[in-house]
């Protein structure tokens, strides 16, 4: 079962990664490119923090070969899947869940405390949306906008807590992607972002200079 979400989360995220190379009209390689490092970004992330090496994506090649597909079916089919999009964000969201659950239990699995956890969590759940951010020169939108890096962060902290109840290992993974998935759905349907901090009309050290030039007035 995990082994199923996780698939499926990999070729979500392949798909979403390819549609920014659509975005900035990439070739194909660009498009496979973006795919496969939103599709296994996080988890390569992870598991090199974790000493996990080599990662699952090279122990296991289905992952590479579902970013693949994942990209050639948006090139050949990008206008088709884009009348969907909305399915596309519900099943994004989905495997939003499956990686901040996977990306904890493999947290546990090594030993980490809470904040680890969580951190493996959103890792493995939105490093894949950095890296491909990165390569097209954008900030990354987990920091930027959407409620999502918020979402599996809470996901992971879900895990730990039924870990610590002792829950069996089914319902902390089931109770981490129900977490994750419900935040995020919500946070697409009502529109939710967390506060932003307001622009400075001037750089901090001028604001200081101009402070410290009044007060010598």
């Amino acid at each position: 079962m995990i082994y199923i979400l996780d698939i499926f989360g990999t070729f979500v995220f392949a798909i979403s990664g390819a549609f920014r190379a659509v975005k900035y009209e990439l070739d194909i390689l660009g498009v496979l490119v973006l795919a496969i490092a939103t599709g296994v970004g996080g988890g390569l992330i992870r598991d090199v923090i974790i000493g996990s090496t080599p990662p699952a994506a090279f122990q296991d090649e289905t992952y590479l070969l579902i970013c693949i597909l994942g990209g050639l079916i948006v090139f050949i089919s990008a206008p088709k899947i884009a009348k969907q999009w909305d399915l596309v964000m519900v099943a994004d969201a989905v495997g939003l869940g499956a990686f901040a659950a996977i990306g904890a239990a493999r947290g546990a699995i090594h030993g980490l405390g809470p904040m680890g956890i969580m951190m493996m969590g959103a890792i493995t759940a939105t490093g894949g949306g950095v890296i491909r951010d990165m390569l097209v020169s954008e900030i990354p939108a987990v920091i930027r906008t959407d409620f999502y890096a918020t979402a599996a962060l809470a996901g992971g902290g879900c895990f730990f807590i039924m870990k610590s109840l002792e829950f069996g290992e089914p319902v902390q993974l089931f109770s981490a992607i129900v977490i994750t998935t419900g935040l995020r759905v919500v946070a697409m349907i009502f529109k939710l972002n967390l506060p932003k901090v307001r622009s400075l009309p001037e750089s901090p050290s001028v604001i200081a200079r101009n402070r410290k030039t009044r007060r010598k007035k």
